[in-house]
């Protein structure tokens, strides 16, 4: 009897109403997890704010000039979109099938050369063991830390000693690696291919490349559909390095819509547009294309980690 007046109340409580409680703790955390109408009304307006520029744009490139001042602002297309891409790709000044052509190459190479040598690079970071490893790593990290603008000058003078300013390559060559690249490919390989199937590939007589492209590359698929998409994206939309290193008469896109801006008395804000419509659809092409991919990329790279 003593024992049983000296145990805890909780411990007294009847299992039903441990039950009850139960129930009204998980009846909490799903109505905590439904969408309210606040819910709805922030996506709604996140959405239109970020598809309203676009859509801005686009209805500018199909009016004229002066519909860019009116107000209340056009939101509706116009019909002026087909003269506006004659024009376009009819002026002497922007070279803008050149830029086109530019910007797809190069965005494209130096894509595929980052995926290529930043895997490389974050495979012999995170599994092989050499002097300086930890060293090479900080390094890369730093690299991170340091603006863009600040390297400018610096790689002005190699252009120029490499003989490359107004060249293609210019805008390619300096950017097949980047330290964001390694470093997300390091951390890739250390949480998704475990230390004993290296071993295992080595016991079998595997080089360190064949393990590289046999082992290592296929795990490292989402990963590098993420980074060649992001660096795709970057490259396209590179405007201040095309500036200084490249010529009008050899531009990338980004340079090209800048060269439209170049009137001495009044800015066609419709060709401008136009061209921005044209530099932004293959972005937007992409996102329609690889979308989905992208998504279950990322989920699988997240369930595998």
């Amino acid at each position: 009897m003593t024992a049983t007046t000296l145990r805890p109340a909780s411990t007294q409580r009847p299992a039903q109403h441990r039950r009850r409680a139960g129930r009204r703790r998980s009846g909490s955390l799903r109505r905590m997890r439904q969408a309210t109408p606040l819910t709805y009304f922030a996506l709604l307006l996140t959405l239109v704010l970020s598809v309203f520029p676009l859509w801005w744009m686009f209805v500018i490139a199909t009016r004229t000039t002066t519909a860019a001042s009116q107000f209340p602002p056009a939101l509706l297309p116009g019909p002026n979109f087909g003269a506006n891409i004659v024009r376009l790709f009819e002026n002497p000044s922007a070279n803008f099938t050149t830029g086109l052509l530019n910007s797809l190459i190069a965005s494209t190479t130096v894509a595929v050369s980052v995926v290529f040598f930043c895997s490389l690079a974050g495979f012999a970071l995170a599994k092989l063991n050499f002097k300086g490893r930890t060293v090479a790593t900080v390094a890369v990290v730093v690299t991170m830390a340091v603006p863009v603008q600040i390297g400018l000058v610096p790689l002005l003078i190699l252009m120029e000693w490499f003989g490359w300013r107004g060249e293609l390559q210019s805008v390619i060559v300096p950017f097949m690696v980047s330290g964001f690249g390694v470093f997300m490919m390091r951390q890739y390989v250390t949480q998704t291919i475990p230390d004993e199937l290296i071993e295992a590939a080595r016991i079998d007589g595997c080089s360190t490349f064949r393990i590289y492209w046999s082992i290592v590359l296929p795990a490292l698929r989402p990963a590098m559909v993420v980074l060649g998409l992001l660096t795709f994206m970057q490259t396209w939309n590179e405007f201040i390095w095309a500036l200084a290193v490249l010529s009008p008469s050899n531009p990338t896109v980004q340079f090209s819509i800048q060269q439209l801006n170049e009137s001495a008395y009044a800015r066609d804000f419709a060709l401008m547009f136009t061209g921005a419509t044209f530099a932004t659809l293959p972005l937007l092409i992409i996102f329609v294309v690889l979308g989905r991919q992208l998504v279950g990329r990322i989920m699988e790279g997240a369930i595998k980690a």
